[in-house]
């Protein structure tokens, strides 16, 4: 049974249940929640939704610990991994415009066991991550005043509960703003590296690959000498990246909210790799440029924008006002990442609901045909920032937010595991990719590298405390919990539900296609005149 929230609160059911995938299906959640979301939010979210404090604040930390050189290699070999995730997404998620993301596309394709655990570790994350970026955005404005952070935090989480419960219209608008903004912002800082560098700053003193010379391209990690130390150092940096990068694959989320998604979503993966290139790989070359890896500053986490390297780089070199600039629009990607959080995670969980994977209370729509109960469950959790306000508390709370980053890993891990069933699928039942709505390039191969990186990655990422010396029980539990975890929601509803992993000749993909054929979307206007000059969105 499917349920649909009225106006007066009261609910009516679809009944019989329509098959998942079928044409039925996709009608009634596309026809259930509105298309609020417009090519060009799509395109803006998808191209600088993900950018947040990790990029902004976190990159001075990589940069002490790999040295300039290691920095920019590990983001950009991160930044490719990450290529390959968005790409299997796009073609899954263009095949199957429904709510949930990967959530559905484990169910449909993998095993319903596989879609309830890591259903649960993504819908984790969003609880987590929503009110850790909400304590970062009220953090960062006591770089201009000192007031009890939790007036900001009471602030942030009702404008950002408020946008997001009522209309995903405005959700959309606010995305599109608070990305202009932050693209404005990257644009801006590095051309002041690049203007620093050669010599344009106050002080007039061309900088050039001065640091990556002196003290060198790459750090020695943990008081390890040659190759060894230099290697700890960039493999280190990986995991940063990996937080930078996180839900960069969501876009695919609200899917059954935005307008001629069998279209937008291909365009939005296909454009990863310039988005990437531009706004983290550049971003890090260059300010790694204009920061020493030694300087002591990289260190002293004050969580305002005092600790950030683009900061750093405009203090040494006589420029006032950057700090203030910078720190004004980081609070807004802290906000927009928060926001990001609140609209993925409940339509997250909206999509274990369908499945039955979840309380089916979370298919409850308002009259804004929006999912309100789990909107409600992760407004209660913006309450977890008030665990900030101690000292004490306050090292829980970031301890918890490094599990979210190894639940990132563990989720892209899944959507990989996941397409490869899809594209073994269409051979074993002599499907041509090219009937599939947008295929994605270089595969399968592409999606076996990555996936092999991501396991290696997620094993080894606590390998700091099975060093001689270096042993921290938070390191360990933050850098392994998160496995067993996903393993017992698997292997526990497994056992309930007695679910098996079908054949690859049994898997659905053909109704999929004849759905999407049978249904085609308008076709794009093409631009002209001065629109033909916009780059972001089409």
């Amino acid at each position: 049974m499917e349920e649909k929230m009225h106006d007066s609160g009261q609910t009516i059911e679809h009944d019989p249940k329509p098959a998942i995938g079928s044409t039925e299906e996709t009608f009634v959640e596309r026809q259930d929640l509105r298309q609020g979301l417009h090519d060009r939010h799509i395109e803006m979210i998808a191209l600088a939704g993900c950018i947040g404090t990790g990029l902004f604040l976190g990159s001075g930390l990589a940069i002490h610990n790999a040295g300039p050189a290691g920095a920019f290699l590990g983001y950009s070999l991160m930044g490719i991994a990450v290529c390959a995730v968005c790409l299997a997404i796009g073609e899954m998620g263009a095949l199957v415009p429904l709510s949930g993301g990967i959530i559905r596309y484990a169910d449909l394709w993998f095993d319903p066991a596989l879609a309830f655990a890591n259903g649960w570790n993504v819908v984790y994350g969003f609880l987590i991550g929503t009110p850790a970026e909400i304590v970062a955005a009220s953090v960062l404005v006591e770089f201009w005043v000192t007031v009890n952070n939790a007036i900001w935090i009471t602030v942030f989480g009702t404008i950002i509960i408020a946008s997001v419960i009522v209309f995903v219209r405005v959700y959309g608008e606010l995305e599109f703003f608070f990305a202009w903004l932050k693209i404005l912002l990257i644009l801006g800082v590095n051309l002041m590296a690049l203007v620093i560098t050669c010599g344009g700053g106050p002080n007039h003193q061309s900088i050039g690959f001065r640091y990556w010379s002196n003290p060198g391209p790459f750090n020695q990690y943990l008081g390890y000498g040659g190759s060894l130390g230099r290697f700890m150092g960039f493999w280190t940096t990986l995991t940063n990246a990996a937080y930078s990068y996180a839900n960069i694959e969501s876009f695919t989320y609200a899917a059954a909210e935005t307008r001629s998604p069998r279209r937008n979503i291909p365009i939005a993966a296909k454009r990863i790799f310039i988005r990437i290139l531009l706004f983290y790989v550049i971003s890090i070359l260059m300010v790694s440029l204009v920061v020493p890896s030694d300087s002591p500053e990289l260190l002293h986490q004050t969580g305002t924008a005092s600790q950030s390297p683009f900061v750093i780089a405009a203090n040494s070199a006589g420029v006032k006002v950057v700090p203030h600039i910078i720190n004004a629009i980081v609070i807004t990607s802290a906000w927009s990442s928060a926001n990001s959080n609140m609209l993925y995670g409940s339509r997250a969980m909206y999509g274990l609901a369908k499945r039955k994977l979840a309380p089916k209370a979370f298919l409850r729509l308002n009259r804004f045909q929006i999912p309100w109960v789990p909107v409600t469950l992760l407004g209660t959790f913006i309450a977890l920032g008030y665990m900030s306000l101690s000292s004490t508390s306050s090292t829980v709370f970031q301890w918890l937010q490094s599990l979210v980053s190894i639940s990132t890993l563990v989720n892209w891990i899944v959507i990989l595991a996941t397409y490869l069933r899809l594209y073994y699928g269409c051979k074993a039942q002599n499907i041509d990719r090219k009937e599939l709505p947008w295929a994605a390039p270089f595969q399968p191969y592409f999606t076996w590298v990555v996936l092999t990186f991501f396991i290696c990655i997620v094993l080894t990422n606590g390998y700091t405390t099975f060093l001689h010396g270096h042993w921290s029980t938070q390191t360990f539990v933050s850098s392994y919990l998160n496995i067993p975890i996903v393993v017992t929601l698997y292997f526990g509803y497994k056992w309930i539900k007695k679910t098996k992993i079908p054949g690859l000749a049994e898997i659905p993909i053909r109704e999929f296609i004849d759905n999407a054929h049978a249904n085609p979307e308008p076709l794009r206007i093409p631009k002209r005149g001065l629109q033909r000059l916009n780059i972001f969105w089409s």
